[in-house]
């Protein structure tokens, strides 16, 4: 009896655990079909880019390659030449197919199927502006540009031994250094620094799609204690209709002297302007040089020395590719030899642009560019001449311009000076080594 007993116990247990054992692994298939269901409903958020929903689309990037055109292209991925004659015709009131670039990046978004037919093609020109040429419905075509986000930053620092080290101890590049050279060049020589002379800068930085590092906009405003004397310097626009800005001082004058002394950046003088010059090649006879040569590579900009007008962009004879510039009724300004003109007759041009690059049109033996001077419709030698300051600002303007800084006069003055430590230097410079893959210049 007792044993019947038993068995009945034991059998009922053991259907418990048959019953606990089946729940349990009846509760586990249903979360795991909860948790599978939870992913077969997650959806991928949406990646936008040049106004699509890249996710849209299977997407194709590529860059130009050198022989390809915006057919080839096309016909590449698999789009009829019938068709692609038609978005041609369409498309070049908006943007010449023939003016694609080699290695300039393009994006074809492709119908998101097994066919994976081309629906919009998408060039970008620079790191900014882009032209969508759009086929998936009707054809049209429109140019664009990607958003800048402009940050404000400050900095500052003291000199230890030259200014491009006091930059990289803060992980910053030496194009911020190139920008303060320029704004001072008139007032302070770069390569003879002292030390313990001492900067405060505020400028701001571009950002593309609000994460790409895009370069330096401008300086705001920047304060140089150089050998003890300081210097504050603050731009401010001058001319609305023409945009022209410039840098003046905590008393309104002008910070820039009416000319450049260089056309070209970091160059040396390859020969002067000599009346007397004697050349091998013509028998020695003379031959005036009325220019001076600033010898570069080819394709190294040429820039406007001063504000003008240009009067002259052709090529001529011993001229080859020039520019010439009308500044105002005394002076004008001339550069020869260029390899490629950017500038043409009308242009207003301020001082600091790009007119050209460097060049070997016309007579010469090597790349350089030939500066000319004119005084009063007479050629002559620019170093010799008694050039004028920039032109001050108006007594109209000034009292606007002295309100304008009064703010900008109080942030700078409560920047404090940054010291930094030999570790702090060197985690510093390994910060901006990893960040250099994430940087993108904008042409």
């Amino acid at each position: 009896m007792e044993r019947t007993r038993a068995s009945r116990l034991g059998q009922r247990c053991i259907i418990i655990v048959i019953l606990f054992i089946t729940l349990y692994s009846c509760k586990k298939e249903e979360q795991q079909i909860d948790t599978l269901e939870t992913v077969l409903i997650e959806e991928p958020e949406d990646l936008f880019e040049f106004g699509f929903n890249l996710n849209d689309y299977v997407v194709k990037r590529d860059t130009v390659k050198k022989g390809d055109s915006f057919g080839e292209i096309l016909e590449r991925n698999q789009l009829g030449y019938s068709t692609i004659f038609k978005i041609a015709e369409r498309a070049r009131d908006t943007f010449d197919i023939r003016k694609l670039q080699v290695g300039k990046p393009y994006t074809i978004l492709c119908s998101n199927d097994s066919l994976q037919q081309p629906k919009c093609f998408i060039y970008q020109p620079n790191k900014t502006d882009y032209v969508v040429i759009n086929f998936q419905d009707s054809i049209h075509a429109y140019t664009s540009s990607k958003p800048i986000k402009y940050v404000e930053r400050e900095i500052s620092g003291i000199i230890t031994s030259n200014i491009s080290e006091a930059l990289s101890q803060q992980g910053k590049s030496i194009a911020l250094a190139y920008k303060m050279a320029d704004v001072y060049a008139w007032t302070i020589d770069f390569t003879r620094l002292q030390k313990n002379d001492k900067f405060k800068v505020i400028y701001t930085e571009r950002y593309i799609d609000d994460s790409i590092y895009a370069g330096i906009q401008t300086i705001k405003a920047a304060y140089f204690e150089h050998n003890k004397r300081p210097l504050y310097a603050f731009q401010f626009e001058t001319d609305s209709l023409k945009g022209i800005k410039d840098y003046f001082n905590d008393e309104a004058k002008n910070l820039r002297r009416a000319f450049l002394k260089s056309p070209v950046k970091f160059q040396r003088i390859s020969s002067r302007y000599n009346l007397n010059r004697r050349i091998a090649l013509y028998g020695n006879r003379v031959r005036p040089h009325k220019g001076t040569d600033f010898a570069a590579g080819t394709g190294t900009p040429i820039m406007a020395t001063a504000n003008g007008t240009v009067i002259a962009s052709e090529k001529r004879g011993g001229n080859g590719n020039y520019v010439k510039i009308k500044h105002n009724a005394t002076y004008s300004t001339q550069y020869l030899h260029m390899s490629k003109r950017k500038s043409k007759v009308g242009d207003f041009v301020g001082q600091g642009d790009v007119i050209g690059w460097v060049g070997m049109t016309g007579n010469t033996s090597g790349p350089h560019v030939c500066y000319r001077f004119w005084k009063n419709g007479k050629q002559v030698d620019p170093f010799k001449q008694d050039l004028p300051d920039a032109e001050p600002i108006s007594d109209k303007l000034k009292i606007k311009y002295l309100e304008f800084i009064k703010p900008i006069k109080q942030q700078l003055d409560a920047v404090e000076y940054q010291l930094f430590e030999e570790s702090e230097v060197i985690e510093n410079a390994l910060t901006e080594t990893l960040n250099s893959d994430n940087v993108a210049d904008i042409d």
